[in-house]
């Protein structure tokens, strides 16, 4: 089995169309196992429940933004080495600065295509 078959991933973000671009390109690339959470806490919660592999979060989200979901993550035994892509329609230096210090494995700037989210997914999982 390749990693694409096992690997499940969660995919954060409060508006169902970047939901479902994400997901798109996620199974465009091969990727099995996707689930998503509508907001940070029910990521969470999700992700505290269920467990994954690898947390893709929009990082403007009203009650809990990415890196504050991200620094949730990496507080919790269970989550601190989930794999974490941040994602955002407004990447700068200063949050992309901010990504790595809560420990995001790499950032998404919107819009993206299938290829931009493997390049990024690269780093974490090789060539997939």
């Amino acid at each position: 089995m390749s990693v694409k078959d096992t690997i499940s991933i969660l995919v954060v973000d409060d508006t169902s169309v970047s939901r479902g671009l994400i997901t798109s390109s996620l199974e465009e690339i091969g990727f099995k196992k996707i689930d998503f959470a509508k907001d940070g806490q029910s990521g969470l919660d999700h992700a505290l429940r269920k467990g994954c592999h690898l947390v893709i979060s929009d990082q403007n989200m009203p009650g809990m933004s990415g890196l504050e979901l991200l620094a949730k993550l990496r507080s919790h035994k269970t989550t601190a080495k989930v794999g974490f892509i941040l994602v955002s329609g407004k990447l700068d230096q200063s949050l992309i600065d901010d990504a790595k210090r809560h420990g995001a494995n790499n950032v998404l700037a919107k819009p993206f295509d299938t290829a931009k989210m493997r390049a990024c997914l690269k780093p974490m999982l090789g060539a997939i």
